[in-house]
């Protein structure tokens, strides 16, 4: 079965977090491992190459935390995903793949993958939000104001 890796779902749930919560103030990373019961040691990491992505932006201080670097119909499930994937790819190395791996697996597994993509394209974070509000998921019990143009 197809599956996103570990840190990829958590990295989706982080984003998903800090856009349902960062009103007004920052999420911190401590409330997000309290909250989604994500690894500290892994989610540093990955809230780190957000920010460097774009996704997420570093607010510093002793309220500091992360907000969304863009609204969230501007961020897409793709690129959350792409961040992680290169993040994992730089930390295993990879054998040299055989001539079948090149011609066949290799091309089919590559085709497979860009249709995930395509698909991932399609979803942002809004949509994530909107269904972690149906389902009553999500947000931190405080008062929010949420003011859309």
């Amino acid at each position: 079965m197809l599956r996103l890796s570990k840190k990829t779902l958590l990295a989706l749930e982080a984003v998903v977090d800090v856009a349902v919560n960062a009103r007004p103030d920052p999420v911190q990373s401590k409330d997000i491992t309290k909250r989604q019961g994500i690894p500290q040691r892994y989610l540093e990491q990955v809230m780190q190459q957000l920010v460097h992505a774009s996704i997420l932006k570093g607010v510093r201080g002793p309220r500091g935390g992360y907000r969304l670097a863009r609204e969230r119909r501007r961020i897409t499930l793709a690129e959350i995903v792409r961040v992680v994937s290169a993040m994992e790819a730089s930390e295993e190395p990879s054998p040299g793949p055989s001539e079948l791996g090149q011609k066949v697996v290799g091309p089919l597994w590559d085709e497979i993958q860009s249709e995930m993509i395509t698909r991932l394209e399609a979803i942002t974070i809004e949509d994530l939000c909107q269904k972690a509000n149906a389902a009553g998921v999500g947000a931190a019990s405080k008062p929010t104001s949420d003011f859309i143009i």
